[in-house]
């Protein structure tokens, strides 16, 4: 073969090559953005809140002096004084946030943690048009919330995507107001899905590397064809801004909370009336399974639809409504998005053999009332709020739902508010207080079984220039040991 000839062959095998393997572009990764966050960008919100807060104390400033110092007492009870004579006042708290348009009529999605108890929502647009809104509803469980503005002109809506469509490795721009800088696009990829990053029983987030900061939340979450596939709400920061782990609400799951919400106000879930836990490797030998999978029911509660259907603790459930349940936390999500009053089908496994059982789901919100009324009127007085805390008396209810041994009897912690001075104790719901501690009766231990004898000690405490409530607690999952709670005289 002459040298011309062997010099063709090279050059029509490189040619060759070039057509056949594909260029970057062509495997979807994009030149630019730009046309596409200019098509989407109008759909985008800024949100500002405004809320009335509480001062406990009027702030002053505080003297220090050397030890020993006369002075020290004298300022020190004149600031105590002052303090304790001073009426609370309230300051305006504000807070920034996004949005994104999903009507052109005027609705807008955004977190719930975003508007909080917001006084006054406003929507400032792209354009720097600012209006006021109002609240359509808000669900805390999936952190979604829907804002109303009242315009004469056709807003830009924003389509929704199918996340599940999605996969890891995808590109997604995110769109929102970081740091009150509106109309700011970042891009990355979806760097993993269904996340559990313990913010409640329905998470399932998707995970980017694409920027995400504090103002951000609420903003929508886009893949290359322009569709909202997730609203970004949180991200792992140690130091308060991105290192590129941020997560988003998936379309799929907030779909259906929004359209609720816009017809409603509110949500209606699927509820079924079990607590569950994992089965781990040695639960799933020990039950004969080939394979750890499906939810432990741990307790069942009464008159719920589990207790009519006949499930029982130790079933696990391995299908619901035909769908497998591959971890215990697959179950409350699918639940969730089915229909109140629809009768499914449950696939059990119980003492080495498969049962079917027919259930007929009730709505978790129904419960949730009805739970929180027969609390109240059990038990009235039943909040502390100044140690931020909700008592109640232990009933058998309560007993199955914290799974409180019979012979524990005492005062139970239904709720701890977050940031409370309990809360710093670490006092955590569904831990007991056992006794208060009675200082004037040599340290005896006073057992307890009513959340009025503590607000009555109290009482009785703040009356007696008392500042100390020294209680006795069996914490939650571990040893009792003693807790004392400053109180205001």
């Amino acid at each position: 073969m002459s040298f011309f000839k062997k010099i063709f062959c090279y050059l029509s095998v490189l040619i060759l090559i070039v057509l056949v393997v594909p260029s970057t572009n062509s495997r979807g990764i994009p030149e630019t953005f730009s046309e596409l966050a200019e098509e989407l960008l109008p759909g985008v919100v800024n949100i500002s809140t405004t809320q009335l807060i509480e001062d406990k104390y009027n702030t002053r400033p505080q003297f220090q002096f050397p030890p020993g110092s006369p002075f020290e007492d004298m300022f020190r009870d004149f600031f105590d004084m002052n303090r304790n004579n001073n009426a609370p006042r309230k300051r305006k708290a504000t807070s920034l946030g996004s949005g994104f348009v999903i009507d052109e009529s005027g609705y807008i999605v955004t977190n719930n943690h975003v508007i909080g108890e917001a006084d006054q929502i406003q929507v400032v647009f792209q354009d720097g048009e600012t209006l006021e809104a109002e609240l359509v509803g808000k669900d805390p469980k999936v952190d979604i919330a829907v804002l109303k503005v009242k315009t004469k002109k056709r807003l830009k809506a924003l389509k929704w995507g199918d996340s599940t469509k999605s996969n890891v490795g995808d590109w997604v721009l995110a769109i929102g107001n970081p740091f009150g800088l509106g109309g700011t696009v970042t891009a990355g990829i979806i760097s993993a899905k269904s996340r559990d990053i313990g913010m409640g029983q329905y998470d399932s987030f998707i995970q980017t590397d694409a920027s995400i900061n504090k103002g951000n939340s609420g903003g929508p979450m886009f893949n290359m064809e322009g569709e909202v596939i997730g609203i970004n709400s949180a991200i792992f920061s140690p130091t308060g801004g991105s290192v590129g782990i941020g997560f988003a609400i998936p379309s799929t799951m907030a779909v259906d909370v929004i359209k609720q919400l816009k017809k409603y106000g509110k949500t209606s879930r699927g509820w079924l009336g079990v607590r569950i836990q994992l089965v781990t490797e040695e639960i799933a030998e020990a039950y004969g399974l080939d394979k750890a999978k499906g939810a432990l029911v741990a307790s069942v509660e009464n008159n719920s639809p589990s207790f009519k259907a006949g499930v029982k603790p130790g079933d696990i459930i391995l299908k619901f409504d035909g769908k497998d349940i591959k971890k215990d936390r697959d179950l409350p999500k699918i639940v969730a998005i089915t229909k109140v009053g629809k009768n499914v089908q449950l696939e059990i496994w119980r003492v080495n053999r498969m049962i079917n059982l027919n259930v007929v789901l009730g709505e978790l919100e129904t419960f949730e009332k009805k739970y929180k009324a027969e609390v109240e009127k059990k038990d009235v007085p039943n909040k502390i709020e100044s140690l931020g805390i909700q008592l109640a008396k232990i009933t058998p209810g309560l007993r199955t739902r914290f799974k409180i041994s019979k012979d524990i009897k005492g005062v139970l912690i239904l709720n701890v508010k977050r940031d409370s001075l309990a809360a710093e104790r670490g006092l955590k719901s569904g831990d007991i207080i056992l006794a208060i501690i009675d200082n004037d009766a040599m340290q005896t231990h006073k057992k307890v079984s009513s959340p009025i004898e503590i607000i009555n000690k109290i009482k009785k405490l703040k009356k007696n220039r008392k500042k100390i409530l020294l209680l006795y607690v069996q914490h939650l999952n571990s040893s009792p040991g003693y807790v004392p709670l400053k109180i205001d005289n």
